[in-house]
């Protein structure tokens, strides 16, 4: 869910030579071709626009050039919100889905900190934002992901060590 931590580690990630890819990114293209502000209710819309109109994979479909493209055994993909998306990239190569879990305390006070142009600064737009994510199917790719990290009173260094040793483990299969 927004906020639990995934874009941290994936920076972190980045930072240690891992290739990533943010599925927002293509959404956030999109509202700036638009002459649009990224806002949380912007990006929301457009983000159901692209699904609407090119299917519900549509937005995985902006990335999926660049991932054939890459070189990299591993690739960090931030932001699936679909089975959809899911099943677009597993047109590219092998898909193992880690799911990055928080209370809402935790993503709404991290959310209220981070202050992106998308993030709420109300409960009442946390929630909205919750349910747009929820509508589009994210807790069904929650429940189906191969490995999980909580992140309730942990260090960032310890997600990231956690997400490096499962990552690890599935490239040794």
């Amino acid at each position: 869910m927004p906020g639990a931590g995934k874009s941290t580690i994936v920076s972190k990630l980045k930072e240690q030579g891992y290739e990533t890819f943010n599925l927002g990114d293509g959404v956030r293209d999109e509202a700036k071709r638009q002459n649009l502000e990224p806002s949380g209710e912007n990006l929301g819309k457009i983000m159901l626009e692209l699904r609407q109109i090119n299917g519900p994979g549509a937005v995985a479909e902006l990335l999926k050039d660049s991932i054939q493209k890459s070189s990299h055994e591993i690739i960090i993909i931030d932001g699936v919100r679909s089975i959809h998306e899911i099943n677009v990239l597993k047109q590219t190569g092998i898909v193992k889905l880690l799911a990055v879990k928080a209370s809402s305390e935790t993503r709404f006070n991290f959310l209220s900190e981070r202050k992106r142009s998308d993030d709420p600064l109300t409960r009442e737009k946390f929630e909205e934002r919750d349910n747009r994510e929820i509508g589009v199917g994210l807790e069904e790719i929650i429940e189906l992901s191969d490995e999980s990290i909580e992140n309730n009173n942990v260090t960032i260094e310890q997600m990231v060590d956690s997400a490096i040793k499962i990552f690890q483990k599935w490239v040794e299969k």
